[in-house]
């Protein structure tokens, strides 16, 4: 679904599984170039030792980046199939206070996506994510593979 920045943000904000895990889309950056994001602690979402759980952390870094691609794309007309591919996570230490990441694009990872997409048909690779607390400390550094396809490619070097 091809939709404005400011729609998809609410759109996302009441979307039951990050509504419930407290994972807020706080923007999404004009053309969809990067979005940021905050975790809300809360009875919801922490774990026994008062921190939140890791799944809530991961939950919050999957969907963003297959969104951005979904989003920049299907505005310039391609039909795609885009998810996250696979993930690695590193907890650096406990998610005692609300968490915060932003996600951004540049021109060249969206050039590159690009020229992959019409000379290859899919796109494939990884992007890092940390999520900080509210004194600046990483709490969680990911790494999200994702998987991107264009739906219209048809091979001509067979």
């Amino acid at each position: 679904m091809v939709v404005s920045e400011g729609l998809l943000k609410w759109v996302m904000r009441f979307y039951p599984p990050l509504l419930f895990q407290r994972i807020w889309v706080v923007k999404f950056s004009k053309g969809y170039r990067g979005v940021k994001v905050k975790v809300r602690k809360s009875f919801l979402n922490k774990n026994y030792n008062n921190s939140i759980f890791g799944g809530t952390l991961f939950s919050a870094a999957d969907p963003f980046y297959p969104i951005l691609f979904y989003q920049i794309f299907s505005h310039k007309g391609y039909k795609l199939t885009v998810w996250s591919k696979s993930a690695t996570v590193k907890y650096a230490r406990p998610a005692a206070t609300n968490l915060f990441f932003d996600i951004e694009l540049s021109d060249s990872d969206i050039a590159e996506a690009e020229h992959v997409l019409n000379t290859a048909g899919k796109f494939i690779r990884s992007f890092p994510i940390d999520i900080y607390n509210k004194d600046g400390e990483i709490c969680v550094s990911l790494m999200i593979e994702v998987y991107v396809r264009n739906l219209n490619f048809t091979d001509t070097t067979i």
